[in-house]
């Protein structure tokens, strides 16, 4: 009878267990040469300009295999301006005076982000923390707002940085092990949308913008389910962008104005997602 033992039969071996083996082979001219490297341990290879489709792929999939191992099925995005400051703190992004007052009177927006944060989280408690689980973009201001105010309530949640000219680090308050970073933006967005049960956005610049009208191109043209799209700030957002005109002139149709809801307190904000989705009264009050 022909056995492992007697024939020299060896089980195939895993990718982790050939890098292990690489570093047996002797050293020499040949196994010091780029081209010996294993192709997928092989980062020069890995970065060529021809292997981009590759790390697209890789960016899509780390985050959805982490995300769907955790059991993680539906969130609940907070987008908003990373130089917005907490209440008391210093607004280090302002270029002049006038930037440094609105920008401090726009603190109370990291407070509400906190606030609907926790409220998200606590309904998610509900569920394992599985569903309606805060996302952000991971970095300061009203993203570290969201991921704060998950932990104030001891829930998880998930920062989606990106790699930027100026270094954008992690705010302290995301989960990590559901901490991801991204150098495309285009795979980084399809991780905002893939799981929303809500969108809410907050005052921004033009990263705010760019989620925000994307969000509601997806919903537009039918390539996403619709979902409550909330902007926090009444008055920011009649001074920022004017709907009302852009269905008066024709370029969007009249009713797609009724996408958006406007609201300036997290309990608002709240009510809007547990009507939407018929919550039990007694859940949307917790």
């Amino acid at each position: 009878m022909k056995t492992k033992e007697n024939t020299g039969w060896t089980p195939l071996a895993h990718s982790d267990e050939d890098l292990e083996r690489m570093k047996l082979a002797p050293d020499t001219a040949q196994t010091r040469a780029p081209s010996f490297r294993l192709a997928w341990n092989d980062q020069d290879f890995l970065t060529r300009r021809e292997l981009r489709s590759v790390r697209l792929q890789l960016e899509l999939l780390k985050p959805e295999m982490i995300l769907t191992e955790r059991g993680i099925r539906s969130t609940v995005i907070l987008f908003g301006g990373a130089r917005i400051p907490e209440p008391g703190g210093d607004a280090w992004a302002a270029k002049n005076e006038t930037q440094q007052k609105n920008l401090l009177a726009n603190a109370k927006y990291y407070e509400e982000a906190r606030e609907f944060a926790r409220l998200c989280s606590r309904h998610s408690a509900s569920y394992d923390h599985c569903e309606f689980v805060v996302v952000t973009g991971g970095g300061p201001g009203v993203m570290e707002a969201g991921n704060r105010g998950a932990a104030d309530v001891g829930a998880p949640s998930i920062g989606l940085n990106i790699v930027l000219p100026h270094e954008q680090a992690p705010n302290e308050y995301v989960t990590p092990e559901l901490c991801f970073n991204f150098h495309y933006f285009a795979v980084r967005k399809m991780h905002f949308i893939m799981r929303a049960k809500a969108v809410a956005v907050f005052p921004g610049g033009f990263g705010t913008m760019d989620e925000l009208f994307e969000t509601l191109t997806l919903i537009q043209t039918g390539r996403m389910e619709r979902v409550p799209v909330i902007l926090f700030g009444k008055d920011f957002w009649a001074n920022a962008i004017n709907v009302d005109y852009l269905a008066e002139q024709g370029t969007i149709s009249p009713n797609d104005g009724d996408l958006l809801t406007f609201v300036d307190t997290a309990a608002e904000a709240w009510s809007v997602i547990s009507d939407f989705y018929e919550l039990e009264r007694d859940e949307a009050a917790e």
